[in-house]
């Protein structure tokens, strides 16, 4: 039988699952490097996918066997939802995952303020029902589930930098729906004895990342100044320092934590820290701008010193009502036990997703 990998992964654009031998997810950026990575391992892949009247598998579309009709290879899909306990009971049972991967969560932030139920009812008691599915099915002693958790655990940070044993201070709906599921996994592994670890995840971007995540949205925005499709964008607190890596370095730490003899929760991170206002100035010299900074606080401008055009404002409306204002993670720990650490740095990252936009927008300005 070949390892299956179950995934999930849960978004207001879609959710999917992975699992090991079988494997399910929802289809987020993370998702998709995961099915990529686990296919290219042998896996058999399922994902969960939630029913939406458009097409919502673009990010994966390439893993098809023939993308062009949507014919299932190593990778078949599920029409699933985390906040419905009786169709993960169904779909955990038919798959018999070896590996579940639950990467499913309203991720947004800024978001969860104004969605607060659906977050906690999809990030927090969705891992609930996720578990007692594993445990329902029976699949208890065979099954090893990854919990996607987050650096937003972390919050106002009680040290510099954050490790496994730093005191947890949640700032948003987000951040309080996320300690409750890594809560309930570590009383899963401590009461039942499963085989369940948390990923404390600091910042890890992509060309694939929402396109209303502040590094996509200043990616995106980037690009279209710089092929005169835009003259101006808006951003939030600027002076916001994060932790930020690749997705895709960050996929094989999920795995890889599935792979030791004994389940333990790890910080993953590069270490380094950069502000929303370094990324900013980083992508705009990547396409030869470089921006000068004017005014104060919500006056505060980034102009072009070589034309002189305002192409950065600040808009009160994106600031969170409590900020996370610096994370910064120490993956010692992983290092050491997993044998992981980054690869890509966070030049080469900013410069992938500007190019990466300027090919998209080049080819469809309304992307």
């Amino acid at each position: 039988m070949p390892l299956e990998a179950f995934q999930v992964m849960d978004s207001p654009q879609g959710e999917g699952w992975e699992e090991n031998g079988s494997c399910p997810f929802s289809w987020n950026k993370d998702g998709s490097y995961l099915a990529e990575f686990l296919l290219e391992k042998g896996y058999e892949v399922h994902g969960i996918v939630r029913r939406s009247s458009s097409f919502n598998t673009g990010r994966i579309e390439h893993l098809y066997k023939n993308p062009q009709a949507h014919t299932e290879g190593n990778m078949k899909l599920h029409y699933g939802d985390l906040t419905d306990s009786t169709c993960l009971v169904k779909i955990i049972n038919e798959v018999k995952p070896t590996e579940i991967y639950n990467l499913g969560a309203q991720s947004h932030v800024k978001i969860s303020f104004d969605l607060a139920e659906y977050t906690a009812d999809v990030d927090g008691v969705g891992t609930l029902r996720l578990l007692d599915a594993i445990k329902t099915c029976g699949l208890i002693n065979s099954v090893k589930f990854y919990q996607a958790s987050t650096s937003e655990l972390f919050g106002k940070v009680q040290e510099i930098p954050q490790k496994e044993t730093t005191p947890f201070y949640p700032r948003s709906p987000y951040g309080a729906a996320k300690l409750y599921a890594y809560w309930i996994v570590v009383n899963f592994r401590e009461a039942y004895n499963l085989f369940a670890v948390n990923g404390i995840l600091f910042n890890h971007e992509s060309p694939r990342r929402g396109a209303n995540f502040v590094t996509r949205k200043i990616s995106r925005s980037v690009a279209k100044i710089h092929l005169g499709q835009l003259d101006c964008f808006s951003l939030g607190n600027l002076d916001a320092k994060r932790d930020w890596g690749h997705a895709r370095d960050y996929v094989e730490a999920m795995w890889l934590m599935l792979q030791t003899d004994e389940p333990e929760d790890f910080v993953i991170a590069t270490g380094e820290v950069h502000s929303v206002r370094e990324f900013v100035e980083k992508s705009f010299k990547h396409i030869g701008k470089t921006i000068v900074w004017e005014g104060k606080n919500e006056n505060e401008v980034g102009r072009c010193k070589e034309t002189g055009k305002i192409h950065v404002t600040v808009n009160h409306k994106y600031y969170r009502p409590t900020e996370v204002d610096f994370l910064q993670g120490d993956c010692t720990k992983a290092k050491q036990k997993l044998n992981w650490k980054p690869r890509v740095t966070f030049d080469e990252l900013v410069r992938e997703m500007v190019d990466a936009d300027v090919e998209l927008m080049r080819n469809n300005p309304n992307a």
